[in-house]
């Protein structure tokens, strides 16, 4: 078999010669002005010349405040979810069924547990200066995760699992004793 010389390999595609090839210089269109703000000095690179101006530190009061509105977006959390999980309790229906049963336990131990981690949620907005505020806050965060509870409670009451009505509390009657006793009679 005779041996062919090695033939030159393909071109690259116009793809790979455009990707390792630097991008052409923009030709300038001046009709066009330049964006506030924008320089053409930078272009992508920082220059020595120009100083950004530095950033003052906040000051104790400053992070105080900011501590206070992240604590409060905190504490109204549970009753962002409200909404959510009252639709979502209505959607399950009113059957015990495993889906309905698994959504109650969860709407009853998520505010449990948050009622009792309390303190270990605010712990980190917690300095000298938020701790007089703080207190109002940690009720709010109590007062709806009582909420959600309640929203439990009903459910709950709508499954027909809480003793409400006179019905489920038979065991404890005691037989009523007539005052009197009507006895028919025939003719």
């Amino acid at each position: 078999m005779p041996q062919e010389p090695p033939s030159n390999p393909p071109p690259p595609p116009k793809w790979v010669i455009e990707l390792n090839s630097p991008p052409r210089p923009k030709t300038k269109n001046t009709t066009f002005a330049n964006p506030p703000g924008y320089s053409e000095a930078g272009n992508g690179k920082r220059s020595t010349s120009t100083k950004n101006p530095t950033r003052k530190p906040p000051t104790t009061a400053e992070t105080d405040t900011l501590k206070v509105k992240k604590s409060w977006e905190l504490a109204l959390a549970p009753a962002k979810a409200l909404p959510m999980n009252a639709i979502m309790m209505y959607m399950s229906g009113n059957s015990l069924q495993i889906f309905s049963i698994m959504m109650v336990f969860m709407l009853f131990k998520n505010p449990i547990t948050g009622i009792l981690s309390t303190n270990e949620v605010f712990r980190r907005f917690e300095t000298e200066g938020t701790r007089k505020t703080l207190w109002l806050i940690k009720a709010c965060y109590v007062l709806m995760n009582c909420v959600a509870l309640a929203l439990g409670i009903w459910k709950v009451n709508g499954m027909g699992l809480l003793p409400t009505t006179r019905s489920d509390w038979l065991a404890w009657e005691t037989e009523r004793v007539p005052l009197e006793r009507a006895i028919f009679a025939f003719r």
